[in-house]
């Protein structure tokens, strides 16, 4: 079982890095909608991967 510490710590980094992902795009001048379709993406072919 994983302690409460390291949970916190997990969820912190997780939100960190997507406040640097969006943080990144913006610098770039990239548009938020390429940043969601191209999360979107990722999303179904990790998804297709379950199905096989």
């Amino acid at each position: 079982m994983m302690p409460l510490t390291h949970f916190l710590a997990l969820i912190t980094f997780v939100i960190l890095a997507a406040g640097a992902t969006i943080g990144l795009a913006l610098w770039a001048e990239l548009p938020l909608v390429a940043l969601g379709l191209a999360a979107l993406a990722g999303s179904l072919i990790l998804g297709a991967r379950q199905w096989r």
